[in-house]
């Protein structure tokens, strides 16, 4: 076994390299980015190297930093992770011409699967059925066009260099063809700078269906069964489960003898997963991912495998330390994908800095690459955790899930959770007769925004109330409307014993409230009028960051947090963001409207469509800005003219900052 390795990653795949690592003895090193200093990888492993800037390009892509701090380290071999390098076979191989150890498959073999197209003609080599489509890649428009009308619709357009759903997309419609290939190209030439493409036949209504595969690069490969990833959106995976549920044990039997028997022919070396799309009892090879996948957790809890010990040994010439007879695959596993992003507006990715972070301790795998006080930047992909349940059955594994969400608080950025809730919940989802595609169809389902009621408006309040006038532990709490601290005036109850105005504003998702406060009783309780309605609120701390909230008499635990003027309130309706601003304060700020159209969170401006004096419309794009590898238009909400431009293609842009100005048709 090697004595230290250099693991060139980051987030939570970095600590749960780590961990296995220390597990065995295994000193580690790590590397960062400028922009990753004081992330939670770098503190987890303890001695990290600076590599380059924020950008990846400017830190994790750069084969010849990541190399220099494993001599630097002294490590004997690179773990890569997923993404970044990991299927970069210049990479492999510079690593071996520097006389490390690349914890992986061979660079052949990872130019014979880099990119979709060579891999479609190997599996066809080792007799596994492919997808009908092109063979070749193409970066020309009017090439993958014909093909496109050759095949016929619907197709997917793929990257062939690409993994992890980037750089995919399916054209339904002849309208628009040009600006879907052009789209699909420029991701995959962000992502993995090759903007070639081919195209599939789409199957509709399909099953995405993998199978883990570990060979010792001597020709013995064997599987460690399938894994259910259907639940995706944009083609990015959100819930992962092993083993497939209502999966037919003759076809189970043919895809795994399938993908063996590719890895087989490959003299496959390390760790892989080979996928499958699924339509009734057909299926069809999609691709060989040669690196350790985001799923790999729940194949781990149904088969005891540590994969990342089955990497190491594999690559530090142990073999493999098990034969096919001696692998089980015992009750079932799922995971849910934890992201920053707002589903509300069309999954926007969601940057910033992470007020606080808490996640279950009891019943649940939490791989995290964040906690409170990280910053989430746009240079990154956006996942932040992964919440894994094990359990007997598929039913009690999903319970436990959905238990585990509940329990997770991420306060300070937009995330995904309450919407993998719902999606847990779905029907389809509970009795696994979902598709590829069912989110898609069932999104105004799952995108319910969960709005602040009164009551999470009056908790909130309450919070608020008690960090402004915490209660003296022998006494009962003054009046709040006593404190000039709170509003600036002393002032006298009204008959009902609430202040005779508003004392605080709260503002949430587009809505208001004004509230009142009557002195707290000696129980602790208050009463707090939330514009015209009246409730009594209690809330007694607990532990572990807890409140026991009780309301008009009906009691549930809640976790509530204040950052300067933002309230996050944890209740069982979801996790809420309220802003808090003493009543005064409010009345006494101008409200300004105007044309700026602002950025929407930081990132690049990638296109500027606009000029001062062009005359523009409501809904016309101005810019198109780039972050998290995705691309999102900043458009006009007037009719009028453009009077100021303030960046161009190539600018880096924060949060809310001004990108153009439109004076709006009526205004001069």
């Amino acid at each position: 076994m090697f004595k230290k390795i250099l693991i060139a990653n980051r987030g939570e795949i970095a600590c749960r390299i780590a961990r296995t690592c220390r597990r065995l003895g295994v000193e580690v090193a790590g590397v960062h980015s400028s922009a990753d200093a004081g992330s939670l990888h770098v503190k987890t492993i303890g001695e990290s190297h600076l590599i380059g800037g924020a950008p990846a390009s400017e830190s994790y892509l750069r084969i010849d930093a990541v190399i220099a701090a494993a001599k630097t380290a002294g490590a004997e071999a690179i773990h890569p992770g997923f993404g970044f390098l990991a299927e970069n076979a210049a990479f492999a191989r510079a690593v071996e011409a520097a006389g490390l150890v690349f914890i992986g498959p061979t660079p052949e073999v990872i130019e014979r699967l880099g990119d979709k197209a060579s891999a479609k003609r190997e599996a066809e080599a080792a007799g596994v059925p492919t997808v009908p489509g092109s063979q070749t890649p193409s970066d020309d428009v009017a090439t993958i066009a014909r093909i496109v009308h050759e095949l016929g619709l619907p197709v997917m357009l793929k990257a062939a260099a690409g993994g992890g759903g980037k750089g995919m997309r399916i054209v339904s419609q002849p309208d628009g063809l040009a600006d879907d290939i052009e789209a699909a190209m420029r991701e995959a030439k962000n992502s993995f700078g090759d903007a070639g493409l081919i195209v599939e036949k789409l199957v509709e209504h399909g099953r995405h269906i993998e199978v883990q595969i570990a060979g010792d690069g001597n020709g013995s490969v064997i599987h460690l069964f399938e894994r259910e990833c259907s639940l995706q959106r944009r083609h990015q995976k959100l819930i992962e489960e092993a083993p497939a549920a209502n999966l037919a044990a003759d076809l189970r039997e043919r895809m795994v003898a399938d993908a063996t028997q590719l890895g087989k022919r490959l003299n496959y070396r390390g760790v892989g997963t080979v996928e499958f799309i699924v339509s009734g009892n057909t299926y069809y090879f999609l691709e060989v991912n040669p690196r350790l996948q985001v799923e790999h957790p729940v194949t781990e809890m149904v088969t005891g495998v540590d994969i990342v010990e089955l990497m190491l040994r594999i690559a530090a010439g142990d073999g493999l330390p098990f034969a096919q007879d001696d692998i089980r695959c015992t009750g079932h596993a799922v995971e849910a994908r934890i992201c920053a992003e707002d589903p509300a507006s069309n999954f926007m990715p969601s940057t910033g800095d992470l007020a606080y972070v808490k996640f279950p301790d009891t019943d649940v795998r939490v791989e995290s690459g964040v906690e409170s006080g990280s910053t989430v930047s746009p240079y990154y992909d956006s996942m932040l955790a992964k919440l894994i349940t094990y359990a007997g059955t598929r039913g009690e594994a999903l319970d436990k899930l959905s238990s585990a969400l509940d329990q997770t608080s991420i306060f300070g950025i937009v995330t995904n959770q309450s919407f993998l809730a719902r999606l847990i919940d779905l029907p389809e989802t509970r009795d696994a007769t979902f598709h590829t595609r069912l989110i898609d169809e069932q999104i105004d389902q799952l995108l319910g925004k969960t709005k602040p009621d009164t009551q999470t408006l009056a908790l909130g309040a309450c919070f608020w109330m008690m960090q402004q006038r915490p209660p003296a532990a022998s006494q009962p709490a003054r009046n709040p409307w006593q404190s000039r601290e709170t509003t600036g005036w002393q002032m006298s109850a009204s008959g009902d014993g609430l202040s005779p105005i508003p004392i605080l504003h709260l503002e949430a998702d587009g809505a208001s409230a004004e509230i009142r406060f009557a002195p707290r009783l000696a129980d602790g309780s208050t009463t707090i009028r939330v514009n015209d309605d009246k409730l009594s609120v209690n809330l007694a701390p607990d532990s572990d960051d807890n409140f026991t909230a009780t309301v008009e008499g009906r009691s549930e635990t809640v976790r509530i947090r204040q950052h300067d003027q933002t309230l996050f309130v944890h209740d069982r309706r979801g996790v809420h963001t309220l802003t808090a601003i003493p009543y005064l304060t409010y009345i006494s700020a101008a409200a300004e409207t105007s044309g700026e159209l602002r950025a929407p969170m930081m990132g690049m401006i990638r296109k500027v469509n606009v000029a001062v004096g062009d005359r523009i419309k409501v809904g016309d794009v101005a810019a198109i800005l780039e972050s998290m590898k995705m691309e999102m238009r900043i458009s006009s909400q007037v009719d009028g003219v453009v009077t100021a431009v303030n960046c161009g293609a190539g600018d880096m842009v924060e949060r809310n900052a001004v990108v153009a100005v439109v004076e709006a048709d009526g205004q001069a």
